[in-house]
């Protein structure tokens, strides 16, 4: 799996990505699965947007939003037939050792309904605040 930057060509890609991937879980929150609101989360932040790619082909999309020592994981999201199968892990796990080689703070946050949680602590991130609908996570 290689990543590189998104570009909005990209974009039809990432929703379908984004739909098939995050929808059962935001029905589950209660949290709107509109098509607008779908493309405003993939576009936010979107400068920091890479696509995630096998073969040649967008399997998936991060996000990560450098802010001088302070990092956050804002999305991170793998087509269906590619999750449980370790990918996630390495994903996050690469995520961990950039963020530990620039001496950064890496935090996240998780719809409570999603199971990633589990990935997330089995990787080392506590949960530090919440909300109606998720969890606030950070590297410890």
């Amino acid at each position: 799996m290689t990543r590189r930057p998104a570009t909005q060509a990209d974009v039809p890609r990432l929703m379908e990505i984004r739909r098939q991937s995050m929808n059962p879980h935001l029905v589950v929150a209660g949290v709107s699965i509109s098509d607008e609101d779908q493309l405003q989360r993939v576009l936010v932040h979107f400068e920091s947007a890479e696509v995630l790619l096998s073969g040649g082909e967008i399997i998936g999309l991060v996000k990560i939003v450098r802010n001088g020592s302070d990092w956050e994981l804002l999305q991170i999201q793998l087509e269906t037939a590619r999750q449980g199968k370790g990918l996630g892990a390495q994903l996050v796990g690469q995520l961990i050792a950039e963020a530990q080689q620039a001496q950064a703070t890496l935090k996240l946050s998780v719809l409570k309904a999603n199971p990633a949680r589990r990935l997330y602590e089995r990787l080392g991130f506590v949960v530090i605040g919440e909300d109606a609908h998720t969890f606030e996570m950070r590297l410890s």
